[in-house]
């Protein structure tokens, strides 16, 4: 257990000492040691609904993160919030110590999103590790779709999630992985030499619910077999923590399908302790995979807030 006194980055930094697929990278980079000034980086966003509107009641940052104010631009859900996750660096780079914290009190409602895709970049010292903490009160209801993470070749990449989750609040999770830069050199594709990413959930009172790891060491596994990516290039997982009654509607109506000729294939399943649904995505292109999760968030918006989604974006 940290401290509450040292820095809120300083669980990435135990995290990846902790970690034994990240024991062979404790080197120190050359240029600037890891979790130094510029190398760190905190974003703290609290929502509370107040009157008929949430609003971004708490922020604290530390560049590289940005956020600018809560945008109300959904028109079939006014209240809802909408966050763009900004960060003023063109990659994650070597010795990078990221937390980000987000907490939604009772019946607030929030949309986060990031503004381009994480790339991370090529390391030949230590590794870069982040830290996201999302805390969600009795009737809260967020979406948290980033756009996706694209690691460049021989990246090593540590991303943590922990969740609290109360049992009438709603949390949508996605996480879309692309196999690298398939299009600017072969070694790109699969070229990542490691990327560890961890999810948890608990409920207020402590009482664990769920928890997968997903490790990806192309160099140590074979990525093309069955059972792994096969023929496919990107992976989305997108993670419903909603109560029961919503997550049996939803499981109902969602679909499930596996089409090579397409290069698509997805589907859903329940997740322990009666904590809601984790879908699976898989697809050639990155425009396929998106599309798909943009049908489940909408399927979950529908059940849940009981509103269609708005209109893609022009430059989505």
């Amino acid at each position: 257990m940290i401290p509450a006194a040292v820095p809120p980055w300083a669980r990435a930094e135990a995290l990846g000492a902790s970690m034994p697929e990240f024991a062979s990278f404790q080197d120190e980079p050359p240029q600037m040691r890891s979790g130094t000034v510029g190398k760190t980086g905190f974003l703290r966003l609290g929502f509370e609904q107040r009157s008929d509107q949430t609003v971004l009641a708490n922020l604290q940052r530390q560049a590289p993160y940005m956020v600018q104010r809560a945008l109300h631009c959904d028109e079939a859900v006014p209240g809802l919030a909408s966050v763009f996750l900004i960060t003023t660096t063109g990659c994650v780079l070597q010795g990078d110590r990221l937390a980000l914290d987000i907490t939604l009190g009772p019946r607030a409602q929030a949309h986060l999103t990031s503004q381009s895709a994480t790339k991370i970049h090529a390391m030949d010292a230590n590794y870069a590790a982040q830290s996201q903490t999302i805390t969600l009160f009795e009737d809260a209801y967020l979406e948290f779709i980033p756009e996706p993470v694209i690691p460049h070749r021989e990246s090593r990449f540590l991303s943590d999630t922990q969740i609290s989750v109360a049992p009438s609040a709603t949390l949508l999770l996605s996480e879309i992985i692309q196999a690298g830069r398939k299009y600017h050199h072969p070694d790109e594709c699969f070229g990542a030499t490691v990327l560890s990413i961890s999810t948890s959930a608990t409920r207020p009172d402590g009482r664990h619910l769920f928890a997968e790891k997903l490790v990806i060491e192309p160099r140590r596994y074979e990525m093309r077999q069955t059972g792994v990516m096969n023929s496919f290039d990107v992976f989305a997982n997108l993670i419903l923590c909603t109560p029961k009654e919503k997550a049996v509607c939803i499981h109902e109506r969602a679909e499930a399908d596996v089409n090579l000729a397409e290069g698509i294939a997805f589907g859903a399943c329940y997740l322990p302790n009666d904590a809601g649904l984790i879908f699976k995505v898989l697809g050639r292109e990155t425009a396929q995979v998106k599309a798909k999760v943009r049908e489940i968030w909408g399927l979950v918006r529908q059940e849940v807030v009981g509103a269609a989604l708005p209109p893609p974006y022009l430059w989505r």
